[in-house]
Formats: structure tokens, C-alpha cells, sequence
């Protein structure tokens, strides 16, 4: 059983490879956004990124999730081939469809977009790269359903890096603002699809299978609401305060939001790359639910950790990221949307009686009654509250939707998580993190100190919660023990320390 866990480990830090370097590139990119365009126009190409991310989930029709079952599942086993032609096929004509459409508008509303912040050049490149990263993501979901998690982190390195060098010849050397950002992230698609046909044509069989196809509309067709409404629950915050609010508004909330997305690159987005594949692969099989109750218990016990690092390191981050003073309150946000990727990351888990038991459906209306209620709550307070009210409305909607997923996915299979353990873990690292709004003005690197401390505190303040097993105990107790779990995680060992294997047996 502990194997299963150390699967999940691997990939999911062979898959965070491809996640860190886009992070190491906003370390880098982001000062020179910060200082190349006008803060109005960060606020703007905030709202473009989150545009494309947004009809990239939607134009995929939520056949990325197909793929991956289709892959997987022994009941089409012998089908996976002519499965990738058909999926493929479907959503290139529904994209280039939409690409069509938009050549169309621009030619006959040119004039629409003259005295626009958003010029038609913007439109048409934000089509073709939509275009271009739906069907990456279609070709990366089949090489994740094959679990080849270091080809997946070599890809995306790749991409990223050119992309990094791409946008900075763009708009450091040419000067060419948005339009340069749109350039650079069209040609590093442009290469990665290239790559990634080379591989996945041999899969194909070029066989449409309309019964294959009914099947994929059935299972991923509710997942397209799903996606539209994370995406909106995620996101919709950026439109609104750009409504209420203004560019300016835009530009420091989004930067809060990209320092805490750190969060969700690191830990949360790589854990969720790995998930499904190894959830249907384990489901049914002797202690699946054993293992299922303590993926959630160890994945939130980082992803929390996570959170009150970046918490109460985050006007570090900020100043990092952009030193201008009219971006140094963005830190006052942070923490409050970390925590709600901390939720995010357990739905994830809590979501899994559901895909599991192809009961999708569910999963896409409790997404967007979240989305919803978000919007709601953001026009009624951002008006009196500003950007912080738009935080603490994502907090709060996210609340409701892990709530809400664990309920629903109980019905079909229930879990037995640890909540004691969870509600713990969440409330230590709240209380932990709450301490970057309370800490005096001092040196920094006294201030510098103090956070690791805090930050170290955590795991150890659990003991005196009763929170570790006594077989836990065994482990992180012996420094053999520990070396020897570590090592078997790397080297991905078939073989588990006698006293760890039963770590999440009972």
C-alpha cells in the first residue's frame, strides 16, 4: 500500500518539474512586466491571460478527462487508439471553427476595436493560441494517462523556456507590450504541437468511433461546465473588479493572486496532474479507501504548509516581484487566497466518489453554483470593500465547494477522511499564517528568522494535537527510517521499509 503512496510522490514531483519552471519564469517576467508596462496595462494583460486560460478549458469540451478514462479503464482497454483520432478530430473542428468565427468578427467590426484597449491584433492571436494550447492539452492528457510523467516535465520545461526567452526578446529588447506576451506564448504553442503530434500520431488509429464518441460527450460534456465554472469561481473576480474598479484595481489584486498561485503550481496543480491516473488505476483494489483517506490527510498537510510559508513571506514575494510602491498592498490578499487553494487542493481528493463512479454531473453544477454564488457576493461587496472583499468571497466560495463535493461524492463512494485531522491542520495554519498581519516593523533579517520559525512550528505543534499514528511516529522518529522512505520514494523502489508499509494500514 505504502507503494501507492510513493507513486503518487514520484509523479507528482516528476509533473511539479514542468509546474516550477513557469513559477522560475515569474520570478523572472513578472519584474519585467512590472516595469515595462504601464500599471493599467499589467491590469489589462492580467485579464487577457485569464481570458485564454478560460476558453482553453472551455473549447476543450472537457475531452482531456476522456482521454484519461478512456486510457484507463479496462472497458476500453482495446480501444484507446481509435479512442485519441476520435477526441482529436471532434475538438480540432470545434476549435478551428471558433477561429474561423473570430476572423470573421474582426473583419466585419474592425472598427469596434479602434478605440479599445483590447485591439483586434489581441483577439486574433488569443484565438490561434487557444487553438493551438487546447489540443497540447488534449496530447499532454494522453502522455499523462499513460503515466509518462518525465516525457510530460520535459515538454513543458521546453515550452516554457522558450517562452520565457521569447517574451523577453519581445518586450524587453522590442518594447512590444502585450502584443510581444502574445507572440512569444503563440510560437512556443506553435513548437509544442509540433512535438507532441510527432509522438501521439503512432497512438492513433484513424478510426471515428461514434460509439467512442457518444461515450466521451457523456462522460466529459458535464466537465465542460465544470471547467467553465472553476474557471469562473477561480477568475471571474479579475472581469468584476476591472468593472467596478478599474484597471489599477486589476493589476495589484492579480499580482496578489499570481504570488499565492505559487501555491497551486508547486503542490496543487502537479498533485492534481497525477490524481485521476492513479485513482483509477488503485480504485477497487484491496485498502482503496485507506489509501484515498490518507492522500488527503498527507496532501493537505502540504499543501497547508505551503500556505503559511508563502503567507508569511508574501510582502517579500511582492517586493520581489514588483518593487514600485502602488503594488506593495497586494500582500494583504495573499494569505486569504492561499487558503483557498488549500481547499481547493483537498476538493480535489474529496471529488474523487464522483469520477470515480462516473457520476461528472455532479461535479459540474456544484462548480457552478460555487461560480455563482462567487459573483454574486463580488458585486455586492467590491464596491464598499475593494479587493479584499473579492479574497475573502473566494474563500468563502470555496468553503462551500469543498463542503458541497464531499457531501455528493459520498453518495456514490464514501471515504472515510480523517476530519479531525484536516479541521486541525486548517486552523494551525490560519492561526500561524495570521501572524504577517501582526508582526511589528523590524530588521529583516530578525523579521527573516522569526517567519522560518513560525513556518518550521508547524508539524511540530500537530504533535501536541495527537495528529501522527504511532506508526508515523516510527518513521519520522528514526532518522534510518526516514532516510531509507525517502530514498525508496526517489529511486521509486518496489521494495518499503518493513515498518513504513504499514503506515497507512490499520
Amino acid at each position: 500500500m505504502l507503494e501507492r503512496l510513493k507513486s503518487t510522490v514520484r509523479d507528482t514531483f516528476v509533473y511539479s518539474l514542468s509546474n516550477i519552471a513557469p513559477k522560475i519564469v515569474g520570478v523572472i517576467l513578472l519584474p519585467l512586466f512590472t516595469a515595462k508596462l504601464a500599471l493599467n496595462d499589467f491590469g489589462n494583460w492580467d485579464l487577457i491571460d485569464n481570458t485564454i486560460q478560460i476558453l482553453t478549458e472551455v473549447a476543450i469540451l472537457g475531452q482531456a478527462s476522456s482521454i484519461i478514462f478512456l486510457n484507463n479503464s479496462k472497458e476500453y482497454k482495446d480501444q484507446k487508439e481509435s479512442s485519441l483520432f476520435t477526441l482529436t478530430s471532434f475538438v480540432f473542428v470545434v476549435c478551428a471553427t471558433l477561429v474561423l468565427m473570430t476572423e470573421l468578427i474582426i473583419s466585419n467590426y474592425s472598427s469596434f476595436f479602434e478605440h479599445s484597449q483590447f485591439k483586434s491584433i489581441y483577439i486574433r492571436l488569443i484565438s490561434y493560441i487557444v487553438l493551438l494550447r487546447v489540443m497540447n492539452n488534449l496530447f499532454l492528457a494522453k502522455v499523462r494517462a499513460d503515466e509518462e510523467a518525465a516525457y510530460y516535465s520535459i515538454i513543458s520545461i521546453i515550452k516554457t523556456l522558450l517562452m520565457t526567452v521569447l517574451t523577453i526578446y519581445f518586450v524587453a529588447w522590442i518594447n512590444s507590450g502585450i502584443e510581444g506576451i502574445l507572440y512569444a506564448a503563440l510560437i512556443a504553442e506553435i513548437f509544442t504541437v509540433i512535438v507532441l503530434v510527432v509522438k501521439v500520431i503512432p497512438k492513433m488509429k484513424f478510426d471515428f468511433d461514434n460509439k467512442i464518441f457518444k461515450t466521451a460527450l457523456k462522460f466529459g460534456f458535464p466537465l465542460i461546465f465544470s471547467s467553465l465554472g472553476f474557471m469562473l469561481l477561480n477568475q471571474s473576480d479579475r472581469f468584476i473588479i476591472k468593472f467596478l474598479l478599474g484597471s489599477k484595481s486589476v493589476a495589484i489584486y492579480g499580482l496578489g493572486y499570481r504570488v499565492a498561485g505559487v501555491l497551486n503550481m508547486f503542490l496543487i496543480l502537479p498533485f492534481s496532474l497525477g490524481l485521476l491516473p492513479l485513482a483509477y488505476k488503485y480504485y477497487g483494489t484491496p485498502d482503496d479507501k485507506r489509501f484515498f483517506q490518507k492522500l488527503m490527510t498527507y496532501s493537505t498537510f502540504f499543501f497547508v504548509w505551503g500556505f503559511i510559508f508563502l503567507s508569511l513571506f508574501s510582502k517579500e514575494f511582492i517586493r520581489i516581484f514588483a518593487p514600485q510602491n502602488e503594488y506593495r498592498s497586494a500582500y494583504v490578499i495573499i494569505p486569504i487566497i492561499l487558503l483557498a487553494y488549500a481547499l481547493s487542493g483537498m476538493r480535489l481528493t474529496a471529488s474523487l466518489g464522483m469520477f470515480l463512479t462516473k457520476n461528472t454531473k455532479h461535479v459540474a453544477w456544484i462548480t457552478i453554483c460555487s461560480a455563482v454564488f462567487n459573483i454574486i457576493l463580488n458585486f455586492i461587496f467590491i464596491p464598499q470593500y475593494g479587493i479584499l472583499a473579492a479574497a475573502v468571497n473566494t474563500l468563502v466560495s470555496f468553503m462551500i465547494f469543498y463542503f458541497v463535493t464531499q457531501i455528493f461524492s459520498n453518495k456514490y463512494f464514501k471515504i472515510p477522511y480523517e476530519h479531525s485531522k484536516l479541521f486541525i491542520m486548517i486552523f494551525t495554519g490560519t492561526a500561524l499564517s495570521s501572524f504577517i498581519y501582526f508582526l511589528p516593523s523590524m530588521n529583516s533579517i530578525l523579521a527573516f528568522l522569526i517567519k522560518i520559525i513560525i513556518t518550521l512550528s508547524f508539524p511540530f505543534i500537530l504533535f501536541f494535537f495527537r495528529f501522527y499514528e504511532k506508526r508515523e511516529l516510527d518513521i519520522l522518529l528514526s532518522p534510518v527510517k526516514l532516510i531509507d522512505l525517502i530514498k525508496g520514494i526517489i529511486r521509486g523502489s518496489d521494495k518499503a521499509p518493513d515498518d513504513s508499509e504499514n503506515i497507512i494500514q490499520r
